[in-house]
């Protein structure tokens, strides 16, 4: 019988502080190490070939996961940069690059692709994430990789 007094007062207790209204944010919470995000806008080139390698590897990993497809990106030609930061300060820093890819199936096709700073596994470092126009086979980036560019 006891127990069922004091589970009562916690259901009770957790209801009533539930319902209590949002305060403002107190001077420490303002103020002490929430300075917002500090970006060094550091990320690679283009043509850098760790990001280069960074999309040949996860493209081959998805096409062969999820697609059940061998393609691989064999080869890049006529790599550019498209834009950097291109929208307002202390906006999550983007290198935004176009490319022809030689696919393994011989075709040549244009992927646009960007490099994201603090995008990589947990925030640590940069991340990428692509689009090869003709292989976006679940629409991420419809139409025709539009929305992987600026």
């Amino acid at each position: 019988m006891a127990s069922r007094w004091v589970w009562g007062f916690v259901l009770a207790a957790a209801l009533m502080l539930s319902a209590a209204p949002a305060n403002a944010a107190n001077w420490f919470e303002m103020n002490y190490w929430l300075s917002g995000p500090r970006y060094d806008a550091v990320v690679p080139l283009c043509e850098d070939p760790a990001a280069l390698g960074k999309i040949q590897s996860r493209f081959a990993d998805k096409e062969g996961h999820f697609w059940q497809s061998n393609l691989q990106l064999v080869d890049f030609e006529r790599v550019h940069e498209i834009a950097f930061r291109p929208w307002a300060d202390g906006t999550i820093p983007r290198r935004f690059c176009g490319a022809v890819a030689l696919v393994s199936d011989g075709k040549k096709r244009a992927i646009y692709y960007s490099i994201i700073e603090d995008a990589g596994m947990i925030g640590m470092t940069w991340g990428v994430e692509w689009c090869v126009v003709g292989l976006d086979r679940n629409w991420a980036y419809n139409p025709a990789c539009r929305m992987a560019r600026p």
